[in-house]
């Protein structure tokens, strides 16, 4: 009997870490042990381990067994831990050599047949492993296709842990086992989704496009049935495709939630959680893992919130700091989970709970102490973080019947859009900012974006009176250097400031 030594990967937020898996024999009462802070379902894995290696020809020794799971300071969770448990322990049996395994990664759970299931994080635990310096990872069958998308290390997928002890050297049989695939999950909608189904809302596709071009938060107030959703669902169409490196972003996350992950997809993320969504649900957390909430997975694309009055306030100002800095970090007690969140936010809300507040021929049934508790449900720090407030009126129905369709497409639009954001791109060259949503305001109002006192008279006195706030101020700046962009201006004149002036003046202190 000897110690054997392989290893696996924690994630704690998206960031992974290697964990060594030491698993020792010693002349006591037999006893199987885990060790090093493990959750609860890691802690189940005693039983797995045992079956799966029973069941696949591998008998563990009816000896003590320890497994330590280093470090032990850091919390593990999840079942990702089996597969390598398992062959720590068949290694240290002396059923295959203790060798061949120091130097591999194993990344999977194991079923009671001895098959290996897919898990949850398998492209950013790849990812560690290969920044680690590790050659070879061993994953299961259905999370294949994600671990290749890491380049520069070896991925073999397997669908048993027989099939894993054979490939270290072990005289066992391999069965012919039927791999357990992952279910199918993808959204056809979101890529079909034109402008051009838009009819009669020119000034809201207009504001769609600013907000594109300079990833401008956005509120659409307006009545039911005016096309708010609709408006934003098309959002995702009109903005640049994701490079590599950010598709890689949202892949990982994709794979941190359990969603199944066969490419690097360019389209931008949409994210539309139901108003009933916790605190935990919107932002992440949980009882005893720090999970991702609906803003990590709506990272570099979009998070809608439709119907936002009926949000629980405190979600909704959950959201203040991640706007302005792009990452969240759920606090857990002995660890922290850190995750990106740069997202662009959507609120639709309605005028009223009936909806028909100052909706014309429609009656309103709402008492005034109601809608005005209905909008206090967007705190003021919040609504002072959105930059375009929006009022959508409901289609003619003569013009909605005629069959007319806009001549704004979702492909045109995005010709601007990208346009607009490469002259912004240009602009800020050599600074860590690429849109105009997200240069300090320090920037605009005192560096060398700085506009002329002739133009930003308006603005300057809007501040005097206290008619707007200074962070109102900066956001109506950033929104006219967009307008600029579009306009293939060289910087914003009075007319630019003017439009921003009036896309932001409902949200105006």
């Amino acid at each position: 009997m000897s110690t054997a030594r392989t290893w696996a990967v924690a994630l704690t937020g998206v960031d992974g870490h290697l964990v060594e898996i030491e698993a020792d024999f010693s002349a006591q009462t037999p006893e199987f042990s885990i060790i090093g802070l493990p959750d609860k379902a890691l802690g189940e894995a005693v039983q797995r381990v045992r079956n799966a290696c029973s069941n696949s020809g591998l008998d563990i020794p009816r000896r003590r067994l320890t497994v330590n799971l280093s470090p032990a300071s850091l919390p593990k969770h999840g079942s990702g831990f089996d597969m390598g448990i398992a062959i720590a322990t068949a290694a240290a049996g002396g059923l295959l050599p203790a060798r061949a395994i120091r130097g591999t990664v194993h990344i999977g759970e194991l079923g009671l047949d001895g098959r290996v299931r897919p898990v949850a994080g398998v492209l950013p635990a790849v990812y560690a492993a290969a920044r680690a310096g590790f050659e070879r990872v061993i994953v299961p069958h259905a999370n294949a296709a994600e671990a290749a998308l890491v380049p520069g290390i070896e991925v073999r997928a397997v669908a048993s842990l027989a099939e894993v002890a054979a490939l270290h050297g072990a005289d066992v049989e391999v069965p012919d086992v039927e791999a357990v695939e992952l279910a199918a999950s993808d959204d056809p909608e979101r890529h079909s989704l034109n402008l051009a189904d838009v009819i009669g809302q020119e000034e809201a596709v207009d504001a769609l496009i600013i907000a594109a071009a300079g990833g401008h938060h956005m509120m659409l107030s307006g009545p039911p049935g005016s096309g708010k959703t609709m408006l934003a669902r098309r959002l995702p169409g009109i903005l640049p495709l994701l490079l590599d490196d950010e598709a890689l972003e949202v892949a990982a996350i994709r794979s941190l939630v359990g969603e199944p992950v066969t490419r690097l997809d360019p389209v931008v993320p949409f994210v539309a959680p139901h108003h009933s969504a916790s605190m935990a649900a919107l932002v992440g957390g949980g009882t005893r893992v720090a999970k991702p909430g609906a803003i990590v997975r709506a990272h570099r694309g979009v998070l809608f919130l439709d119907e936002t009055p009926e949000f629980q306030r405190a979600a909704l100002d959950a959201l203040r700091q991640p706007l302005e800095s792009g990452r969240i970090e759920v606090h857990r007690a002995g660890f922290t989970a850190s995750y990106p969140a740069r997202f662009q936010l959507v609120l639709a809300m309605n005028p009223c709970p009936c909806g028909n507040y100052g909706v014309r021929g429609a009656e309103c049934a709402c008492p005034p102490m109601s809608i005005r508790r209905y909008a206090s449900k967007l705190s003021g720090p919040l609504r002072d973080r959105i930059d375009i407030d929006l009022q959508v009126a409901r289609v003619a129905a003569a013009r909605a019947t005629s069959g007319e369709r806009s001549n704004v497409t979702s492909e045109s639009a995005r010709e601007r859009v990208v346009a607009a954001r490469g002259a912004a791109s240009e602009r800020l060259r050599g600074t860590p900012w690429r849109v105009n949503g997200e240069v300090p305001g320090e920037r605009l109002r005192l560096g060398a974006l700085r506009l002329p006192a002739t133009v930003r008279a308006p603005l300057d006195r809007a501040l005097e009176r206290g008619t707007v706030t200074l962070r109102a101020y900066d956001r109506v700046l950033r929104l006219a250097w967009t307008i600029a962009d579009l306009a293939g201006a060289v910087s914003p004149g009075i007319d630019e400031l003017g439009r921003a002036l009036f896309l932001k003046k409902g949200l105006l202190a």
